[in-house]
């Protein structure tokens, strides 16, 4: 019995950290990355949107509509505004789970219109369609979804 004891003790320890293992890894939801590359004019810069979402790849593609299209500052406003939500939530530990990452998106960049489109409708994917809250009240709707 006692030995019983202890081995439950022990199988339940080993679950408990492997259950916290598993959840503590780093996870990545969206990322701006740098491309800076000999092909690319000297004094020119280009921008790569990585989700790590393949269902978001495949919305964004059926959603993406030019006749749909707002201005670059438009885009420019509204990830803004939700990439600073984003980031808060990603520091008061609000959904975690999913706002881990904090998005280095800065203001003063030019980022160009694609990327500036692409996150916006990455912003409205999470918010409309996972339907996890990003900006309190939600931001606006552009596409039927």
């Amino acid at each position: 019995m006692i030995i019983k004891a202890k081995m439950e003790r022990i199988f339940l320890g080993i679950l408990i950290i492997l259950f916290l293992f598993a959840c503590s890894g780093p996870k990545k939801a969206v990322t701006v990355t740098h491309i800076d590359s000999d092909t690319i004019a000297a004094d020119s810069v280009e921008y790569d949107l990585e989700t790590f979402d393949n269902k978001f790849e495949v919305w964004y593609e059926m959603h993406k509509s030019p006749s749909m299209f707002r201005s670059k500052e438009y885009y420019e406003g509204w990830n803004r505004r939700y990439v600073t939500s984003w980031n808060i939530n990603a520091i008061s530990g609000k959904n975690n789970f999913f706002f881990e990452p904090i998005i280095g998106y800065d203001p003063n960049t030019d980022y160009g219109f694609e990327l500036n489109h692409e996150l916006f409708h990455y912003f409205q994917y999470v918010e409309h369609v996972l339907k996890i809250e990003i900006i309190p009240g939600g931001g606006p709707r552009t596409v039927n979804y």
